[in-house]
């Protein structure tokens, strides 16, 4: 009847009624032919999801179907909780995650967080949280299991590569407040730490130059290890504080108005050399920075192989709050490189760990040892 119904208004409207619908006819049938079935037929009665848990859970097979681990649908909570992140501040292990070859990895652990003191590295694979094991689930439902009350525990497990055995890390979550810029004097180099690209970054960051300068710094070291990136608008703007209106990134999308070149702002950028400090963990907007940087011949790069997530997504508004991410170019350096599953390759090798302990961090030694040979100074003793 249903069937006979919608074929007699399509008679009568004609295509435009035709051009209304997401998909044809025959395929809308068998959407509702599968609601029915779960409807009738599904075991646990109590737990038939209704209307608008069904209608989220299409469109997110829909845009799932894409096959891009970045383009995906959120329903409004999850919208919300991102826009928390976003923010600063949220509960949690602290660690940001993202999807590659299937795999639920971990881009990098935040500074100071539960993920952190436990000892979780980049590119670890989330296996198992708690008793659930999450290969195979989408990232959102992965995070729902990772957030929870703050004090309570949670036991993770992860697959490392290059060791046979999971790997499990007790942890308790808490609230998360992440601190976007850290930094201090040893001797003439002003070391900085840059956490995150969010709002307020680029600004704490220039407070953080301007301090070093006026405290007579030689050079600085810019560490964006374990930064997953953020905001491409802040990208540009940091890479503005070292580079004098150059160019900083190019867009290239499928559509023509959304390829663009963006150029650092003239008149902010300080004359002090520069040395960044990156590995795995540094992504999208860490590696938009440090490979203007690298290219402009601004300062060298110091670490080990960037993460490579190098395309550009944009948040598109749907009703009820909810939205979706759709990832629309990819980006290149100045000098033309795409990085997207490629990652920035440093010009001084150096393997490590990041530790709070400046003596015991030989990333961080190496480039120090880096920054002295550009300011022409012997390093001093014990270091």
């Amino acid at each position: 009847m249903v069937t006979a119904i919608i074929s007699a208004f399509a008679a009568e409207s004609g295509n435009e009624w035709s051009r209304l619908l997401p998909f044809t006819q025959h395929n809308l049938m068998t959407m509702r032919q599968v609601r029915n079935n779960i409807e009738a037929f599904f075991v646990d009665e109590g737990k038939l999801p209704g209307e608008q848990k069904l209608f989220y859970g299409s469109l997110k097979g829909m845009v799932a179907a894409v096959d891009d681990p970045y383009t995906r649908f959120l329903d409004p909570e999850q919208l919300r909780e991102e826009g928390m992140e976003m923010e600063g501040e949220y509960g949690g292990l602290g660690m940001y995650i993202g999807t590659r070859d299937g795999k639920i990895l971990v881009i990098s652990p935040i500074e100071d967080t539960p993920a952190f003191r436990a000892g979780v590295k980049p590119l670890d694979e989330i296996v198992k949280v708690d008793d659930d094991v999450v290969v195979g689930l989408d990232q959102n439902d992965v995070v729902k299991r990772l957030r929870g009350e703050p004090y309570t525990d949670v036991t993770v497990w992860m697959r490392r590569s290059g060791e046979d055995e999971l790997k499990s890390f007790d942890m308790t979550r808490e609230i998360i407040n992440i601190k976007t810029v850290r930094s201090e004097m040893m001797d003439n180099i002003a070391y900085i730490k840059l956490n995150n690209f969010h709002q307020k970054s680029a600004q704490e960051l220039s407070d953080a130059i301007d301090a070093a300068e006026s405290r007579d710094a030689g050079g600085i070291i810019l560490d964006v290890r374990n930064n997953p990136g953020g905001l491409l608008n802040i990208a540009v703007d940091v890479a503005s504080l070292f580079i004098d209106g150059e160019l900083v990134v190019s867009l290239k999308g499928r559509i023509e108005r959304i390829g663009d070149e963006l150029y650092a702002e003239r008149g902010l950028a300080t004359d002090l050399p520069v040395v960044v400090l990156m590995n795995e963990g540094s992504a999208s907007a860490s590696e938009i920075v440090a490979g203007a940087i690298q290219d402009h011949n601004r300062g060298p790069l110091v670490g080990t192989k960037s993460y490579g997530k190098g395309s550009v997504q944009s948040l598109f508004p749907l009703p009820e709050r909810a939205g979706m991410y759709i990832t629309i170019a990819r980006y290149a350096t100045p000098s033309g490189t795409i990085i997207d599953h490629k990652g920035l390759i440093p010009d001084y090798v150096v393997e490590g760990e990041p530790n709070l302990v400046t003596s015991e961090d030989k990333q961080l030694q190496g480039a120090l040892g880096v920054m002295r040979e550009i300011l022409h100074e012997t390093p001093a003793e014990g270091e």
